[in-house]
């Protein structure tokens, strides 16, 4: 490892240990349950949304057992508009899990974490780390970034090349847990308020200095770009979401003709309630009406 190499993961650590954002998961004492949860919740949707609904999550369901006591379509209720709503069902089926396999606890092997419900290998890696203190890479699309400049010398990442990319994390890792933390999480914080996608500010940033791709005089990125989200309104995911308020306001099932009623094109209409029901987010028929799981 080169000398400005070596030097990247200390500078992180050092830059993220004098002070960073304030956010719940990070204080200490918070429950790896709440990580867990914070987790699941931060995949698709910004910080500051996801927080109050964390917050209501665990003062509910303070446990995996207490959320996986309920109907999962409780858990799709109470996910309310973050969006992806998949999620909420597999973190309830990950408390589930949690409850059955390792007494309420939250593991902390990184392959029993991946063994649960709709945990990958940013998730389990996350909770790990954050949560359990244990020394593992933990690689998300800011850390990505980060390391594409910082080390690699490119301006963009590009698309997620995992394995490669956890293998570069794992290799600036400092070998005590509590140092490895810092540099996981300050990479990602680096990533997110100074190292950004559109506007990098440099001056700003504490490993300036060893950046690749600065030295290299910002060369522009002219490799394969990762795929753009399409555009949500007028989208099927719209639809779905528009459907699922409906169903969430009652705690009855709700006649087809209300359903009906939440879209005015009837093709895109049945394909989004047809997703819904083959993704088991929704449960019924036009005849008995529809609802949110009940088991």
């Amino acid at each position: 490892m080169s000398t400005a190499r070596s030097e990247i993961p200390e500078r992180i650590a050092a830059w993220y240990a004098t002070g960073h954002r304030d956010l719940p998961w990070r204080r200490a004492g918070f429950p790896a349950w709440g990580i867990l949860i914070s987790e699941f919740m931060l995949q698709q949707t910004p910080v500051a949304r996801a927080i109050p609904r964390l917050e209501e999550w665990l003062a509910r369901w303070p446990t995996p057992a207490d959320l996986a006591s309920v109907p999962p379509g409780e858990a799709v209720r109470a996910w309310g508009r973050l969006g992806y709503p998949r999620r909420a069902l597999a973190l309830h089926a990950a408390a589930t899990a949690i409850t059955e396999r390792h007494g309420n606890l939250v593991p902390s092997d990184v392959d029993a974490l991946l063994a649960l419900p709709g945990v990958g290998p940013y998730t389990a890696r996350a909770v790990a780390a954050f949560a359990h203190g244990v020394r593992t890479p933990v690689v998300d699309v800011n850390t990505r970034r980060v390391l594409a400049r910082a080390v690699e010398g490119r301006g963009e990442p590009g698309p997620a090349q995992t394995r490669r990319e956890l293998a570069l994390m794992e290799s600036l890792l400092p070998e005590d847990p509590e140092r490895a933390r810092l540099v996981n999480a300050g990479t990602m914080e680096l990533g997110q308020t100074v190292c950004t996608a559109r506007a990098p500010r440099c001056d700003a940033c504490p490993i300036a200095g060893l950046c690749a791709w600065r030295a290299a005089g910002y060369p522009e990125y002219v490799g394969p770009s990762t795929p753009k989200q399409k555009r949500y309104e007028g989208s099927d995911r719209q639809v779905r979401g528009l459907i699922l308020r409906e169903l969430r306001a009652s705690d009855t099932a709700v006649p087809a003709s209300a359903v009906d009623a939440v879209w005015p094109d009837a093709v895109q209409r049945e394909r989004a309630l047809a997703g819904l029901l083959r993704d088991g987010l929704v449960t019924g028929d036009a005849e008995r009406g529809y609802e949110l799981p009940v088991a």
